[in-house]
């Protein structure tokens, strides 16, 4: 059992780097005054799900799921006794 609990740290530490990182390499999403004129709803303002800022995103995405989860499973024990 503590073997397994090494692993999923190790796995949890990973995430929390990874995450760390995308996060860091994120745009804002502030849009300023090209909200205002609809720039931002250009066809690159559409189409950014299929850019490498939307596959980074999708992995944000993930990966703050993956954190969640492996941090409630790292403290089972403290919940249940």
């Amino acid at each position: 059992m503590q073997i397994i609990k090494v692993i999923v740290t190790v796995v949890f530490i990973l995430v929390c780097a990874a995450l760390t990182f995308l996060v860091l390499l994120q745009e804002g999403k502030q849009q300023g005054l090209g909200a205002i004129g609809g720039i931002a709803d250009s066809y690159w303002g559409k189409n950014k799900g299929r850019s490498m800022e939307g596959v980074m995103v999708k992995i944000t995405t993930w990966l703050a799921v993956a954190f969640m989860i492996i941090a409630l499973l790292l403290n089972i024990p403290a919940i249940f006794g």
